[in-house]
Formats: C-alpha cells, sequence, structure tokens
C-alpha cells in the first residue's frame, strides 16, 4: 500500500467519504457524518475499497486531528482517473 497519507490540519479536511488511519496502525477507516449532539465524526472500517456498516465508532474531532492521518486527494482523484481509463489506449 502506497504511503499517501498526511497529517489532518484542519476541520475542513473531515469530509464524509474521506478515507484516515491511525497514526500508529496501519488499519484503515472511512468518515461518515458528524454528530453534533455527540461532538464527533461516525467512522467506518475500510478495507478494497468498500466501507464496512455494520460496525463503526465515534471519534471525536480533536482526537482525529490529533492521532490520524487523512489520504492525500490529490493521490486519490488522481488514482481513480487512472483505473477509469481503458485497457486499450
Amino acid at each position: 500500500m502506497k504511503n499517501n497519507f498526511q497529517p489532518i490540519l484542519d476541520a475542513y479536511q473531515l469530509v464524509e467519504g474521506a478515507v484516515i488511519k491511525e497514526k500508529d496502525q496501519e488499519e484503515l477507516f472511512e468518515v461518515g457524518n458528524y454528530d453534533p449532539e455527540k461532538k464527533g465524526y461516525t467512522v467506518y472500517p475500510y478495507q478494497d475499497g468498500a466501507r464496512f456498516d455494520d460496525f463503526n465508532i465515534l471519534v471525536t474531532e480533536d482526537e482525529l486531528m490529533d492521532n490520524y492521518l487523512i489520504e492525500s486527494r490529490e493521490d486519490a482523484e488522481r488514482d481513480a482517473d487512472e483505473s477509469a481509463l481503458p485497457d486499450a489506449l
């Protein structure tokens, strides 16, 4: 797996669908909705391009910014563009 993760510097990076991982582990998560009553984001396990909705955890914004890395959007968009190209080119 490519290391295309960077520190979370701003809460505006925490959009629904963003892929994150803990700084000290390789397990990936996908950011879900923000819950204003609980003051945290719902995150789901993520593997091989699929989100697993049968399990989720609530993580505060501060914890995400201190202990997690976010996938670089430029790398993710470039990978998606390359996979969309037909092999015949």
